[in-house]
């Protein structure tokens, strides 16, 4: 009997159950990022332009070396200019001064026996900074279309000043006897100067993009979006617009003495407002307020350039002649049809959905 009260006092254990093993969840995989576009145009535009010499030599065709060569001239003389246009919104009618200036500090110099590259560079740099010291403490002292009318004026009248210029050529321009020399470096050769410009406009490219990130970018783009405001901040509006200037004007110098090392000549043609106005569609058309748009205008516009004022596909009727002789025509629909449906310009619109994102 106690064994039997005993059992049954016994409590009874219920079976705990084993918890089950919790499932791990699977990594879910990570997309992988597009590749900007940005840094897939300049890639492929950079890489366009270091190879293109050794294609054109290995087809035979050196005549795209001199081309692309006058593509990067005036890239970099509408990059120039981009800094005031599309940073600092200063439309200038008149930069394509700075360009004359820099052809005539080579030529003038050339036609009296001094070759010495860095003469002519010292020279054309030293003049480039007075005229635009000058010329931009004047102009930023208005704005709008009082500044647009100023600079055109300041062209102009340099203009007709080198025509006046009979003992350097006057309206018949200037020859070079020969490209500058830089030391142990020889322009003569076509890839020498085509790489030469090369160099110099990527170091262009590399010391703007340090520059409008930096301070002075910033209160460039501020001056843009509400110059009295930065005023009423306490910066100095006048100084920061007028050291854009000079910079803008200083690469422009630089792309008018390798345009006339490229030429051998140095013509008045390079100081006329029309050039000045080109410099300003290659902007819009590239992308104005961009760093590598006005590269991208540059090539887009001497391209269909050449293209249509040689078009030959064989069309029926007089199609040919009428593009080759109504070409400008035929751009000026382009550019329209550009500016209508990117806002931005070519290389713009790839930044526009960047920046809508962030």
């Amino acid at each position: 009997m106690d064994n039997i009260i005993s059992n049954t006092a016994r409590p009874v254990l219920a079976a705990v159950p084993v918890p089950a093993t919790v499932p791990v969840p699977a990594t879910v995989p990570v997309p992988a990022r597009a590749p900007d576009p940005r840094l897939l145009a300049v890639t492929i535009i950079v890489a366009i332009f270091a190879l293109l010499p050794l294609v054109a030599a290995w087809i035979g065709q050196p005549f795209y070396i001199v081309l692309f060569s006058r593509i990067m001239v005036f890239g970099l003389a509408a990059l120039g200019l981009n800094l005031i246009l599309g940073f600092g919104a200063m439309v200038s009618l008149g930069h394509a001064l700075y360009l004359g200036i820099g052809a005539y500090a080579v030529g003038i110099l050339s036609s009296h026996g001094i070759d010495n590259g860095f003469i002519q560079l010292a020279a054309g740099l030293g003049a480039g900074l007075a005229a635009s010291l000058l010329i931009g403490a004047v102009c930023l002292r208005t704005g709008g279309v009082a500044f647009i009318m100023i600079t055109l004026a300041f062209g102009q009248m340099f203009y007709f000043l080198m025509i006046g210029l009979k003992q350097y050529g006057g309206d018949d321009g200037l020859p070079l006897a020969t490209r500058s020399a830089f030391g142990p470096l020889d322009l003569n050769g076509e890839m020498a100067l085509y790489y030469t410009i090369f160099a110099v406009l990527m170091l262009t490219l590399l010391c703007f993009h340090r520059l409008i990130h930096a301070r002075f970018g910033m209160v460039l783009r501020g001056c843009k979006a509400n110059e009295r405001r930065m005023r009423a901040l306490g910066f100095p509006v006048l100084r920061y617009k007028l050291a854009a200037y000079v910079i803008s004007a200083l690469v422009c110098v630089l792309a008018g003495m390798l345009l006339a090392n490229l030429t051998r000549f140095a013509s008045p043609s390079y100081m006329q407002w029309a050039l000045s106005g080109e410099l300003i569609v290659m902007i819009v058309l590239g992308g104005i307020g961009t760093l590598v748009g006005p590269l991208v205008g540059a090539l887009v516009w001497l391209v269909l350039e050449e293209l249509f004022s040689v078009f030959q596909l064989g069309l029926p009727g007089n199609a040919d002649a009428f593009v080759r002789d109504h070409w400008m025509l035929l751009l000026g629909a382009f550019i329209v049809v550009v500016t209508l449906t990117l806002r931005r310009g070519l290389y713009g619109s790839l930044v526009e959905p960047k920046e809508k994102q962030q």
